[in-house]
């Protein structure tokens, strides 16, 4: 027993041992991490193949089947304990109904070692968001011109039973807020892309990296979603955006953390 206590902890100081706690800037060992998607339903895992069924509920009571659920995550950033910042520029679009998307391995290297935090956007920010992008236009992603152009954050789709019993459709799209009762003068009265923090990830020359979406979260907290009352024609709909950013802050959790063999 004790031998093999002792065998354990060699294979952490292995893994661990030479990376610094203080600063990645020197190190010489380069490694692409890979970043994978789960989804679920407040603990019960969810895939495509549970699509098209009420098989959920929300906080609010609502019986609810998702037809389509795809978003896109955006500048990765890694910070090290000395504060440095290395932010791998670029964007990957999650589908969960085609099975897409669930694994994105970063397109240029960081430094091995212990970083302090890694995160993430949601969406993409308004600078990201003016840019053009070939994949976006050719998965139909794009918000029309007259709301502010560029491209959606999340595009969420299905049913639901309603107050009177009857199924009724929900898009539940996130998009930059826009005020587009003025088209020839539009406002954006708060941003609604949204930075998730992970935490401190210890990062080796074999990582991969868990992201978590609780779907049930984009209908509860901090506003309990009433699908009766927010349900379709929710893109120029500025203050349905601002709720959708507020619940989409307590979506996203690092899930497990897995090192391959050095």
């Amino acid at each position: 027993m004790i031998r093999k206590i002792l065998l354990q902890l060699c294979i952490v100081l292995c893994v661990f041992g030479c990376e610094s706690d203080d600063s990645n800037s020197g190190n010489s060992n380069q490694t692409s991490p890979t970043f994978t998607f789960s989804h679920d339903w407040d603990g019960t895992p969810v895939s495509s193949s549970d699509f098209n069924n009420f098989m959920f509920t929300t906080a609010n009571g609502e019986s609810v089947s998702i037809e389509r659920l795809r978003y896109v995550i955006s500048d990765i950033t890694f910070t090290a304990n000395s504060g440095e910042i290395l932010n791998i520029n670029g964007h990957h679009l999650v589908d969960v109904t085609n099975d897409e998307g669930f694994s994105y391995t970063l397109p240029s290297t960081i430094p091995t070692g212990t970083f302090a935090n890694v995160s993430f956007t949601f969406g993409l920010d308004n600078e990201d968001n003016s840019q053009n992008y070939p994949d976006l236009n050719s998965a139909n992603f794009n918000v029309p011109d007259m709301l502010g152009g560029g491209y959606h954050y999340m595009q969420f789709d299905g049913k639901f039973i309603n107050s009177n019993m009857e199924e009724m459709g929900f898009n539940y799209h996130a998009i930059r807020a826009v005020d587009a009762s003025d088209p020839n003068n539009l406002i954006f009265p708060q941003d609604t892309f949204f930075t998730v923090n992970l935490g401190s990830i210890p990062i080796t020359s074999s990582t991969e990296i868990e992201i978590e979406m609780n779907i049930a979260e984009w209908f509860k907290n901090p506003n309990l979603w009433d699908l009766n009352v927010y349900n379709q024609m929710l893109m120029p709909n500025a203050t349905a955006q601002i709720l959708m950013y507020e619940n989409g802050l307590n979506v996203f959790s690092l899930g497990e953390i897995t090192y391959g063999t050095e």
